[in-house]
């Protein structure tokens, strides 16, 4: 039987579906040459120098666009964060010696490290002069 002028009450839950058009986030910061914070959410599989990049995080140029042929995205590592990102690679090692004029044993090419969920927190410095 119906009665006319009753409501009946539903619920419903939205629930919002997963983004595919973005990963999973960890959080990178960069230390520009004043000293300056800059923390920013990176993509999971994005370099270091990309998210920079699309942040407009000052000191990284990224001359060459991530194709290891410039080393304008020349960043110091922070020392706790070194063994996970690791050492960098023939070509890698070959820029950083002749391109960087302040090289230290952390130096890495920020186009060449991949942001990963172990990295969430990743600190990096960036040189006051890049090449």
């Amino acid at each position: 039987m119906d009665i006319p002028n009753v409501r009946t009450e539903e619920r419903h839950t939205a629930v919002a579906p997963p983004r595919e058009d973005i990963g999973d986030l960890s959080k990178v910061t960069y230390i520009d040459s004043t000293g300056r914070a800059h923390t920013v959410d990176a993509t999971v599989g994005d370099t270091v120098m990309a998210t920079a990049v699309k942040n407009g995080i000052p000191g990284i140029v990224a001359e060459c666009g991530g194709n290891r042929s410039c080393a304008t995205c020349h960043v110091w590592v922070a020392e706790r964060f070194a063994p996970l990102v690791g050492g960098p690679g023939d070509m890698e090692e070959d820029l950083l010696d002749m391109g960087v004029s302040d090289r230290r044993p952390t130096s890495r090419l920020s186009c060449q490290i991949r942001i990963t969920e172990d990295l969430d927190g990743l600190t990096v410095e960036i040189p006051a002069d890049q090449p």
